[in-house]
């Protein structure tokens, strides 16, 4: 038996993954504790021990300012959260590491917190890539901006009195919960293993499946956390659903408003379960969507809003797999056009089936838990 301690921020699709591994672990006979800002880290992970490092409230999804778009964006995400929420955890971290005394760190990409811990105890720390953003090195064409952010690593590495490398990428493993098939290549340098996604059963959540009426099922949704700057998006989708009967549309609205007598809506679905009776899926790019949607074989139409979706758009469409559009400026006709041409056209089912495929190959959680089990301690 092993003790793995699992760092994560408090991020819905960050935990997902590793909520899937932990229970793989925990079937093996492993001890598995989580730590991170609480209230969040209990809620999303919803069993287990768990170890409190910051305020989850501080760090909040919703508190982030509306409209930021690439390199602002990027300075936020540096600047206010990843290196903020990091200094934030370290103290919480050392002392689930000094009380739950674990073999293993497990760290998600994020959460800095973990390698700069497990680096100054000397422990063995692996990498949880859920997402593949950084795979294949972003920066590589803006070296300014790359020197940028080495430099904002190296002050936390020195806040911290660590001295590893690249705080987002263990030297020993690096589970990415994707595939080549989907990322494209990437350099060989880094310990990476590909598992493809690690899908956690999601909370039950009420649906009333008689609506479904034997249609062609168009699934539109932008997760949980874009509520409100989501609005304008989904009423062009309800838009644009509507005008196309041969397909029944579904518009998940967390704020109720949107209301349609062709369209159906919901605040939430079982979206697992839901996407596997779709024909396609519209969505702005979360890592957890993009991988339930080809992990059973639809296509994709993608609007991305921030962060690491405006990637996973292009790899879809680099994929064969789906289509990408404007989030801010995108109007119901071109969203009618778009889906219609990804229902139509052969090769983008043809091109997510290839995925899923490689997806079905990878081992997802179980590959996980071997890679972990394998790395020496």
């Amino acid at each position: 038996m092993s003790r793995y301690l699992l760092v994560v921020p408090p991020l819905t699709g960050h935990v997902a993954p590793l909520r899937a591994v932990a229970g793989e672990l925990v079937g093996r006979g492993h001890d598995v504790a989580w730590c991170g800002p609480e209230p969040t880290t209990s809620e999303l992970t919803r069993a287990g021990r768990v170890y409190v490092a910051g305020d989850s409230l501080e760090f909040a999804v919703e508190r982030r300012p509306e409209g930021l778009r690439g390199f602002a964006a990027l300075k936020f995400l540096w600047e206010q959260y990843l290196v903020p929420l990091a200094d934030a955890m370290v103290p919480g971290v050392d002392k689930a590491v000094a009380a739950f005394r674990p073999d293993v760190v497990i760290a998600d990409q994020q959460a800095f917190a973990g390698a700069l811990v497990a680096s100054r105890r000397g422990l063995p720390w692996v990498t949880s890539a859920s997402t593949s953003t950084e795979l294949g090195d972003p920066l590589a064409a803006m070296p300014k901006i790359a020197a940028w952010v080495d430099k904002l690593q190296e002050d936390l590495r020195t806040r911290h009195k660590v001295a590893c490398g690249d705080l987002r990428f263990s030297p020993d493993l690096v589970l990415a919960f994707t595939t080549v098939s989907l990322t494209g290549p990437i350099a060989e340098a880094r310990a990476v293993r590909f598992v493809g996604p690690a899908l956690a059963p999601a909370p039950p959540v009420g649906f009333s499946w008689d609506r479904l009426d034997g249609r062609p099922l168009v699934v539109a949704t932008l997760g949980t956390a874009n509520a409100a700057l989501g609005r304008r998006f989904l009423s062009e989708c309800v838009d644009a659903l509507a005008g196309m009967p041969e397909v029944q549309g579904l518009v998940v609205d967390p704020t109720g408003e949107l209301l349609s007598e062709t369209v159906l809506t919901a605040r939430r679905i079982p979206q697992a379960d839901v996407v596997r009776k779709a024909a396609a899926v519209i969505c702005h790019g979360g890592h957890n969507t993009v991988s339930e949607t080809l992990a059973s074989g639809l296509p994709l139409v993608i609007a991305p809003i921030r962060d690491d979706q405006s990637m996973l758009a292009q790899q879809v469409e680099a994929a064969g797999a789906g289509l990408r559009l404007r989030f801010d400026r995108v109007k119901a006709p071109d969203i009618r056009s778009t889906v219609t041409e990804v229902l139509t056209e052969p090769a983008y089912a043809a091109a997510a089936a290839r995925v899923r495929a490689s997806f079905a190959a990878a081992g997802g959680v179980v590959a996980a838990a071997d890679h972990l089990e394998s790395l020496p301690h």
